[in-house]
């Protein structure tokens, strides 16, 4: 066997290494006081990002990671819009939107109210289109360019079980990620979404603890295990770096296999 030789990059080659991954930002995480939002929080912040943290819930993760942060009620649209200028003239300007929070209410259809429905509607959907619309337009105030990471789930693809409002929205936040991502790419600005499988974080505590669907889920995970707010937020760091420049209108699955099998 002849052995192999190693050649020399191009003097002019960037190494991978280098190409944004490690590149500080100016970012905006809502939902960042637990679950997803905070492992994302603090995954950015190894990166480098200066970072703002829009949340309901308290003030540790902030706290601990020396972030800036900004109470709000997602619920309240008009709040949304706002808060993404505050924080952003906070940080000295804008360069990512992660719209990470969200809710969920699990009941039968025939249970759940109109005003329960709205709610998770307003949190899930409309909260990220009013989010990301504001951002966008800082970006193009700013002369162009951004990324904003929405947060889907494998509910935009399926029906789920009795929970129709958030299988709504989140069909929703993929179709707002394509939509975005054709109007605002001539401005630089990238749109994509993150779809999480079963993740082990609260908000699964019920399914987990369900002597019945937590075997049933499991057993369907080609990876057979659920999994962890830090592999969402991996890939939503991927997503919002310059080594994604070309990824556009997309809905990343996190999902251990689950949508290939």
């Amino acid at each position: 066997m002849v052995p192999g030789t190693f050649l020399p990059a191009p003097a002019a080659a960037e190494p991978y290494a280098t190409r944004g991954m490690s590149e500080p930002k100016r970012t905006i995480i809502t939902g960042a006081s637990r679950g997803i939002g905070a492992a994302t929080a603090r995954v950015l912040a190894r990166r480098g990002d200066r970072l703002a943290l829009v949340q309901r819930g308290d003030a540790a993760v902030a706290s601990e990671i020396g972030a800036l942060q900004f109470r709000c009620d997602l619920a309240d649209a008009e709040a949304a819009d706002r808060i993404v200028d505050e924080a952003a003239e906070a940080l000295g300007g804008l360069d990512v939107l992660v719209a990470n929070a969200g809710t969920i209410i699990r009941k039968p259809t025939l249970e759940m109210t109109l005003d329960e429905f709205r709610h998770v509607i307003d949190v899930n959907l409309i909260a990220q289109w009013s989010l990301a619309r504001a951002a966008a337009r800082r970006f193009v105030a700013q002369g162009g360019g951004g990324a904003i990471v929405l947060t889907a789930s494998l509910l935009s693809f399926q029906g789920g079980l009795n929970i129709s409002s958030y299988t709504a929205a989140k069909h929703g936040v993929a179709g707002l990620a394509k939509s975005f991502a054709n109007e605002w790419a001539a401005h630089g600005i990238r749109v994509n979404c993150v779809a999480p499988g079963y993740i082990a974080n609260e908000q699964t505590r019920p399914l987990r603890e369900d002597p019945v669907r937590e075997p049933a889920i499991t057993s369907r995970i080609p990876q057979g295990r659920w999994g962890t707010d830090e592999e969402v937020a991996e890939a939503i760091a991927w997503l919002s770096s310059d080594a994604a420049s070309y990824v556009n209108g997309t809905a990343l699955t996190v999902d251990g296999g689950w949508m290939g099998r």
